[in-house]
């Protein structure tokens, strides 16, 4: 919490998802990022007159769907509002958005902390909208350039309560609402690309005052890590004005990430009246039971669904069901992997160790790993039949499997021959020769030193080349030492 010793921080957010179709909100206009400025545009997205728009269903679908991820109540009679506004990254010279109906109402998010809690954040209202043109500044040195290829992409804009008591619970839920909406499939959550942003209301009060403060609304923040930062300034900020009896006024501010403060951009008062009235052009959008069962049925298995999943059928524990969820990709190829295997906690460790690591290493993602679940699947049944040790399968067999992708792990397991040893006779011969070789650590054992027995395990299976049995070994070890 956000809190010194006369104040503590209350705090809302409002997010913009883009979603993930491919035509903008009110037209056919294509919506894809990175193409070359102006050319996804057209008349009807550049509001010229006598054009109409026309509702995307796409685009509606993908607001219910994440409504009934947030558990919000879904309207079923939607109008539009023009909301008027003169900026250079609006051709129209408005917005269409919902202001009155929102398509999604009350709802909520649950968020674990860096500590472990968990704190359940209110949603106000998730309402669908148009996005605007982006100005460019770095190409002119004396003019801003407008591409409007982004204006008329769809969005949802998700409004909380104010329940945020510190960076780390926004934080926390941004990272949950990524998580949402990348399992959905309504949004890439690329804060950096503007697929996702989030404003921030900050505003302090008294130590157990119920009145809320005078609001401060933060813009520009393209990362998590920044909202959290320009939460934490802006509580210091208004702090110390506090402290010193100077005003804090409504204004909206930016926050400078290389310098970690904000900076005011207007003022509340001085904002133009946005003027709304109803869109005349679009026919009210009729949201039916019908509807809602149909994208319910679409809807994939949700993280905290699968987190109850894998700790109650799979008994793993919270943290590797926590990590397991993160994506819904790596998820879904752990699931793949427990459809071939009963070991869960061991499909647990490779998919979060050795495959995490290629996935990092090679700046890849899980879609791209060239081994198979099964493949997976059948080094783990090697281990667990005894044919291969762990440490030979993850330092050998696997990275031969990484080159040879086609081959079975059992052919490369016979071709390398990496099969363990288990035979008690070459493990007793391979146990006196480490044992004659250090004789004096030997002597120190006897006399108490118990702790060289690891030592003596290490030297043992260094020569068996990694493949001796550990337990049949750890058991004729423990004999010889102690006759």
């Amino acid at each position: 919490m956000l809190k010194n010793d006369k104040y503590e921080a209350v705090i809302g957010l409002e997010i913009h998802a883009q979603l993930n179709t491919k035509s903008k909100a009110f037209c056919a206009d294509e919506v894809a990022f990175g193409a070359a400025a102006n050319t996804l545009v057209s008349p009807i997205s550049l509001g010229h007159p006598g054009t109409l728009p026309m509702h995307n269903r796409e685009a509606v679908n993908m607001a219910i769907m994440l409504g009934l991820a947030c558990d919000c109540d879904i309207r079923e009679y939607n109008t539009y509002d023009r909301k008027n506004y003169f900026y250079a990254d609006l051709p129209k010279g408005y917005q269409i958005t919902q202001m009155d109906t929102p398509i999604c109402n009350n709802g909520a998010v649950e968020i674990t902390l860096p500590d472990g809690t968990t704190k359940s954040i209110n949603l106000t209202r998730i309402h669908m909208e148009e996005d605007t043109g982006k100005g460019l500044h770095d190409l002119d040195i004396e003019n801003t350039l407008m591409d409007y290829n982004r204006a008329g992409t769809p969005l949802v804009e998700i409004v909380t309560e104010p329940d945020f008591r510190s960076g780390d619970e926004a934080y926390a839920f941004l990272s949950e609402i990524r998580r949402l909406v990348r399992y959905l499939d309504v949004c890439d959550g690329n804060m950096e690309e503007g697929s996702l942003r989030c404003d921030a209301n900050v505003s302090i009060r008294p130590l157990g005052a119920q009145k809320f403060g005078v609001k401060v609304e933060v813009k520009n923040m393209n990362s998590m890590s920044n909202v959290k930062k320009a939460i934490e300034h802006e509580f210091d900020r208004q702090c110390k004005m506090a402290d010193n009896g100077e005003e804090i006024f409504s204004e909206t501010r930016s926050f400078d990430a290389m310098k970690g403060t904000t900076f005011s951009m207007r003022s509340k008062e001085d904002a133009n009246d946005y003027r709304f009235f109803p869109e005349p052009d679009l026919p009210p959008l009729i949201v039916s039971e019908k509807w809602i069962a149909e994208v319910r049925q679409r809807m994939p298995a949700l993280p905290k669904e699968l987190f109850q999943k894998f700790t109650t059928e799979l008994n793993l524990n919270n943290y590797d069901a926590g990590m397991l969820t993160e994506s819904k990709e790596v998820a879904s190829y752990f699931l793949r992997v427990c459809d071939k295997t009963s070991n869960y906690k061991a499909a647990a460790n490779w998919v979060m160790g050795a495959i995490k690591s290629w996935v990092n290493s090679n700046a890849s993602s899980i879609e791209r790993f060239p081994l198979s679940p099964a493949t997976i699947a059948d080094i783990i049944a090697s281990i667990d039949e005894g044919i291969i040790n762990f440490s030979v399968a993850e330092q050998k067999l696997f990275p031969a499997l990484l080159k040879e992708s086609t081959k079975k792990a059992k052919d490369l397991i016979a071709e390398l021959n990496l099969a363990q040893t288990g035979d008690d006779d070459t493990l007793q011969q391979l146990i006196d020769e480490v044992l004659a070789e250090n004789a004096a650590k030997v002597a120190e054992y006897k006399s108490g030193k118990t702790g060289l027995l690891g030592m003596f395990m290490g030297q043992i299976m260094k020569k068996s080349g990694g493949k001796a049995d550990p337990k049949k070994t750890n058991q004729l070890l423990a004999k010889a030492l102690n006759s």
